[in-house]
């Protein structure tokens, strides 16, 4: 059987989730240009309760099954490799059903108590569904992505966004189009943009059941890439219990885990709105000074607005990065868990160092131009928004760096769940939720620091989750991960390419008026970073370890 290497099905699913966010940034942008900061509020509630039941049924649901499916697959048994796969899927076939019934039951007391904004709650029915939907696909992306094979992931992954951006759109558009035939269905509602929402998260279900019927239809047409001779080889296998018992053993901690980093969207859902309401209550002249669409709909709303761009705007460029660069922590996970059961310190330790590597080499240069041009970003993304990049664009400063903490996060993380302590991140994340909660809970009833406070806190938690992984990774595999080697040199050269990009932006800026403007100057601070890293030397940077992972024994 044909296996990828770790960076060959890296390079798949990142290709497949730059095309993915290429797709949602065409979705998220025009919807956040056509249901303001307000609408983005409602939309973006949805994503508070779905997010912390999706972690806890789904999200470590993938790692659980690949961890047992390449253990399997390392010592030739295929037959029960298939056997965790079918367990699996009965299993969070129920527990998908639960969590679906879970968020739409709490739809309507999560909006009025937690939220604060009783119109959010139709957003949150919505995109119940999809919890069913995405128990169902992850069995079988974890499944084959322990067999090492990324491409049944990256594909569903991509029709996914485009049915998101086709569905969500056009449902959102036509509801905001025909406000009066749309409102005859809901006579109790009055405005038309909470029911937009709606019809944009609706679409983002549609999404998810798309991405599941796919990669069944893939596996029943096509198949796993195991042949008969494959399976009878070995075959060896386990007992339904002592499936379910590691299944559980590794899903629990990574659920819980995934359960509370995605605490930190939970945090600020339940934060930003109240603790911004005594800010404004403590100064509301400073917010009517400062911002002038506070005057426009009232300081009572102005507190749900500035989470719906923070959220909508600042949040989504924020997680662009890691969403890309957590496909390094997928890809290396498979090769992680089969050195490990090998005891093979010398490959975890290249692996390791690999996965690390390829990370800071995307996310710190991109981290630092985010920080330094917030405003010109936002500007570019959003044209239409003014009032929502003014409150927004300080945040993102910090969320910037805040980006580099957390994408290099993933792959310790992933590595940690490959050795099978799981638990690990667990403490680690509480730690730094904790930090997140303080935060928020200090910065943001200042008035003159409000929502910034939110991408401070965010930044001081990812800065201590990331310094307590690699402490933690190190100490549990008894590898000397060489950090100097790995990020002294794009550190050095990401500064020199934020300064590039952030002078280049300022100089153009004088003789072009233009969306131009932005784009040359990223241009000029990429090429400052790859000029800068070649000229400190790339064997520095230890790009032959890099491509060495590509010459794995069972490479294709």
């Amino acid at each position: 059987m044909k296996k990828q290497s770790f960076i060959h099905g890296s390079v798949i699913l990142i290709v497949s989730v730059l095309i993915a966010k290429l797709i949602g940034a065409v979705f998220k942008i025009p919807l956040t240009n056509l249901l303001g900061g307000t609408g983005m509020g409602y939309f973006s509630s949805a994503y508070g309760l779905f997010l912390p039941v999706y972690a806890v049924s789904v999200t470590g649901l993938t790692a659980s099954v690949a961890k047992l499916t390449a253990e399997s697959s390392v010592f030739k048994m295929y037959r029960n490799a298939r056997k965790v796969k079918s367990i699996s899927l009965v299993i969070f076939i129920l527990i998908g059903l639960f969590g679906s019934l879970t968020v739409f039951l709490l739809a309507k007391p999560f909006a009025v108590n937690i939220v604060e904004s009783e119109k959010s709650h139709l957003s949150i029915i919505m995109i119940a569904p999809s919890i069913l939907f995405g128990c169902i696909t992850a069995v079988y992306r974890g499944y084959y992505e322990g067999l090492r094979n990324m491409y049944p992931t990256a594909i569903s992954q991509v029709a996914e966004a485009l049915v998101k951006l086709v569905t969500g759109l056009g449902l959102c558009y036509y509801v905001l189009s025909n406000p009066e035939k749309v409102l005859e269905y809901f006579p109790e509602e009055t405005d038309i943009t909470a029911i937009a929402a709606a019809a944009a998260v609706l679409g983002v279900t549609l999404s998810s059941l798309a991405g599941t019927i796919f990669i069944v239809l893939r596996y029943k047409l096509i198949g796993d890439g195991i042949s008969k001779e494959d399976l009878d080889r070995d075959k060896t296998t386990y007992s339904k219990r002592k499936i379910c018992k590691e299944l559980f053993k590794i899903l629990i901690p990574v659920s819980i885990g995934s359960f509370v980093i995605n605490l930190t969207s939970l945090i600020d859902l339940a934060t930003i709105i109240r603790f911004l309401n005594q800010a404004i209550e403590k100064s509301p002249q400073y917010f009517l000074n400062k911002y002038p669409i506070s005057q426009e709909i009232g300081l009572v709303a102005f507190a749900t607005f500035v989470y719906g761009s923070f959220t909508g705007l600042a949040i989504t460029v924020f997680n662009l990065v890691p969403s890309i660069t957590n496909m390094f922590g997928k890809g290396v996970f498979p090769n992680i868990a089969e050195a490990w059961a090998e005891k093979d310190k010398a490959k975890i330790k290249k692996h390791a160092e690999s996965a690390l590597m390829v990370t800071g080499f995307i996310a710190i240069p991109s981290g630092f131009g985010i920080c330094v041009l917030s405003k010109e970003i936002l500007s570019f993304l959003y044209p239409l928004r003014l009032d929502e990049i003014l409150v927004s664009y300080e945040s993102l400063i910090y969320l910037g760096l805040g980006v580099i903490m957390l994408a290099l996060s993933f792959p310790l993380f992933s590595m940690l769940q490959a050795i099978g302590r799981a638990d690990i991140p667990v403490k680690i994340m509480l730690t730094g939720v904790v930090v997140k909660f303080i935060g928020n809970m200090i910065l943001i009833p200042i008035p003159k620091i409000n929502v910034t406070g939110a991408g401070i806190s965010t930044l001081i938690c990812y800065f201590i989750i990331l310094i307590l992984s690699i402490y933690a990774f190190c100490k549990e595999t008894k590898v000397k991960l060489n950090l100097f080697k790995i990020f002294i040199s794009p550190l050095y050269a990401g500064l020199l390419c934020a300064s590039t990009a952030l002078l280049s932006n300022s100089i153009i800026s004088r003789f072009l008026d233009s969306r131009m403007v932005l784009p040359l100057s990223i241009m000029l601070g990429g090429g400052m970073y790859l000029l800068a890293l070649w000229l400190m030397n790339a064997e520095n940077y230890n790009v032959k370890l890099l491509l060495s992972s590509n010459n794995d024994a069972n490479q294709i």
